[in-house]
């Protein structure tokens, strides 16, 4: 269960495009964000797709007939095992690390690209650790910040963070090396939304960044685009328009801006 706005979300269609996993092997349902028809966690189905399971109208009742009584919110991404109708993970880290390791029964051969090969581990773990503080979150912070000085360590860390990753890829194709990783794939989500939403909305590292303003990581963006499985994990203009019409303290006036499309970012 996945929605399309959301990054968490975005990194496990990510996989599932990258590896090349069927909708046999693990099938996608995907949510509507509508916070108003949603009874808790803002995650409705569509009527033209439906849950699967329980035939659910929201995820607040899939999360109440698989885990009675669980009082947290109802996020997504959700992995659920349909035979044993049981919840496996709503962690996307975990998610992520689960549809990599798993071979549904395909020969070595027939095996996509492996996101987590051994003899990188330890630098996919650190690279992680600081995209995640400085970016992941980071943008984050700095749109929903309550005071100054909470913004502007916020928009700090991001500053820093691009500037990382612009000097770590001006060596390197990817975050870790040659070939796309885990790491790519958690950065990825976040460097896709920058200029429509994150700078603009969440003045993430000020109004003015844009990912091209960063040649080596306008290229890696470039890079990642062109992978196969990629540009088929989302849909932008939804995924942009989403935050200027659910959130609202951030955007009172309802105005959505003219999107940025993907030949807007330089991808296409």
């Amino acid at each position: 269960y996945t929605g399309n706005p959301c990054p968490w979300c975005h990194r496990a269609r990510l996989v599932l495009g990258v590896k090349g996993i069927r909708t046999s092997e693990v099938g996608v349902t995907q949510l509507v964000d509508d916070p108003v028809k949603a009874s808790r966690g803002g995650w409705i189905f569509s009527t033209s797709d439906r849950d699967p399971l329980a035939n659910c109208r929201d995820l607040r009742e899939l999360y109440d007939r698989l885990s009675p009584g669980f009082t947290g919110r109802c996020t997504a991404p959700l992995l659920i095992d349909l035979k044993s109708k049981k919840i496996v993970s709503n962690e996307s880290s975990d998610i992520v690390r689960m549809l990599n390791s798993a071979t549904f029964g395909r020969s070595s051969d027939e095996q996509a690209i492996d996101l987590y090969p051994k003899e990188c581990s330890t630098e996919i773990d650190e690279t992680n650790e600081w995209v995640y503080r400085l970016l992941n979150n980071g943008v984050y912070r700095c749109g929903f910040s309550t005071t100054q000085s909470a913004y502007d360590k916020a928009s700090a860390d991001v500053c820093e963070g691009l500037n990382r990753c612009e000097k770590l890829l001006s060596n390197q194709d990817f975050l870790c090396g040659s070939k796309i990783t885990e790491a790519d794939l958690r950065l990825l989500p976040t460097m896709l939304r920058f200029d429509g939403v994150y700078s603009p909305l969440f003045k993430a590292g000020g109004t003015h960044l844009r990912v091209r303003d960063y040649p080596h990581l306008h290229a890696w963006l470039k890079r990642c685009w062109a992978t196969d499985g990629v540009k088929e994990s989302i849909d932008l203009a939804d995924a942009n328009q989403s935050y200027y019409k659910q959130l609202f303290p951030l955007n009172p006036g309802g105005i959505i801006p003219s999107t940025v499309t993907a030949a807007e970012l330089g991808l296409e």
